[in-house]
């Protein structure tokens, strides 16, 4: 799906794995083992995105499909989560995120999901303002959430209505 000049949003393949960790590396600190990425494309694949310019891949972001406690206090429900999104340093500030985030979150809605949510440092004031145009609202503060010691915040978001 074309959403920015030049850019298109695509369902990740294996062929894109290695770019997806090497980015995660360079560009966040919470880093995974590649059999995380592997089992979250292989079981989440509809929710794992690659965002590509001039025919190489630019940013990324991968989710998967949880059970939990609805943010409204009604029960159980399923929930889209973001695990993980970045985009390539020299591509930010161009819209990628935004229209990362927009797409996976039109695959949840799509998939009968009922919320999304994610985890933010609360230093990352650009990825939170970010979340906060699209929608989102900070849940809770997570204290101590990174490996760092820095707080994260909860932030969920409705994908009914």
């Amino acid at each position: 799906m074309t959403l920015l000049e030049g850019v298109v949003v695509r369902g990740a393949e294996e062929r894109d794995l290695a770019y997806v960790i090497a980015l995660n590396k360079a560009a966040l600190p919470e880093n995974y083992v590649p059999e995380f990425f592997e089992n979250l494309l292989r079981n989440y694949g509809e929710l794992f995105l690659v965002a590509e310019a001039g025919g190489r891949a630019v940013g990324y972001a991968m989710c998967r499909v949880e059970m939990g406690f609805s943010s409204k206090g009604f029960g159980i429900v399923r929930k889209g989560h973001v695990v993980s999104i970045a985009v390539d340093a020299a591509h930010r500030r161009a819209g990628i995120g935004t229209a990362l985030m927009e797409e996976v979150m039109s695959r949840m809605r799509k998939s009968g999901l009922k919320e999304c949510f994610l985890e933010v440092r609360v230093t990352n004031e650009p990825a939170v303002r970010l979340y906060e145009k699209l929608g989102f609202m900070v849940a809770r503060r997570l204290p101590y959430y990174y490996s760092d010691g820095v707080d994260g915040y909860l932030m969920s978001h409705s994908l009914q209505g």
